[in-house]
């Protein structure tokens, strides 16, 4: 009885997560987001997807309310039972040449292209809204909906927010083997304190973004 009780719960949290998706219901929507805006080190990577409205998948939400096993476990469902979805990723020297916003508009936009193409090759369709975190993707011509902390109020973003940290997430854990000193696996080049300290003592690696490396120039 309990389970049962649990499990409506998170039916009916599904069903409140998708009230934006139910509204533009007329149209076929990609939630687009990013992952590793903030860390000192790798790429930034987006994701888009579009869902299949026939199809539920329960537990999807904004990937940092979620364990790491649940995120791996809704990118194996996600990918497998969406109509389409696609990952951009800008590598830490374009971040440092374009700046990090220019790169998290390029990393979107290869996002919605590479779904795009995915949903045309498999249906001969095209996405027609996107749902984005409150932001505006530059170069897009279709239909934008900005929704402030979208990937905890759309379930197309947050579809989006796991599919773009696990993959990312998946990067900086095959970066740890080759830069093991930096711990990567565990930080995803993030600036934590034992980060921040290696950097101090032994300066950065190749993938470091050195546009983010101003701290290590204080007395």
């Amino acid at each position: 009885m309990a389970i049962d009780c649990k499990l409506e719960k998170e039916k009916e949290r599904i069903y409140n997560l998708s009230k934006f998706e139910r509204e533009y219901d007329n149209l076929i929507i990609a939630g687009i987001d990013e992952a590793g805006r903030g860390p000192l080190a790798g790429p930034v990577v987006a994701g888009c997807v579009v869902l299949d409205k026939n199809v539920e998948i329960l537990y999807i939400n904004d990937s940092k309310k979620l364990s790491e096993k649940k995120r791996n476990e809704l990118y194996d469902l996600i990918t497998k039972n969406c109509l389409c979805y696609g990952i951009g990723v800008v590598s830490e020297k374009e971040i440092d040449q374009i700046n990090i916003l220019e790169a998290t508009h390029k990393a979107m936009f290869l996002a919605y292209k590479n779904a795009n193409e995915m949903l045309y090759e498999k249906f001969g369709i095209y996405i027609e809204c996107l749902f984005v975190d409150a932001l505006h993707i530059k170069n897009i011509d279709i239909k934008q909906v900005p929704i402030i902390h979208g990937d905890a109020l759309s379930i197309s973003i947050a579809a989006a927010s796991i599919i773009a940290k696990v993959y990312r997430d998946n990067i900086m854990k095959d970066y740890d083997k080759i830069f093991p000193i930096y711990n990567f696996a565990s930080n995803k080049g993030y600036g934590t304190k034992a980060h921040m300290d290696i950097l101090r003592k032994i300066g950065p690696s190749e993938i470091h973004r050195k546009s983010f490396l101003g701290f290590l120039n204080d007395k």
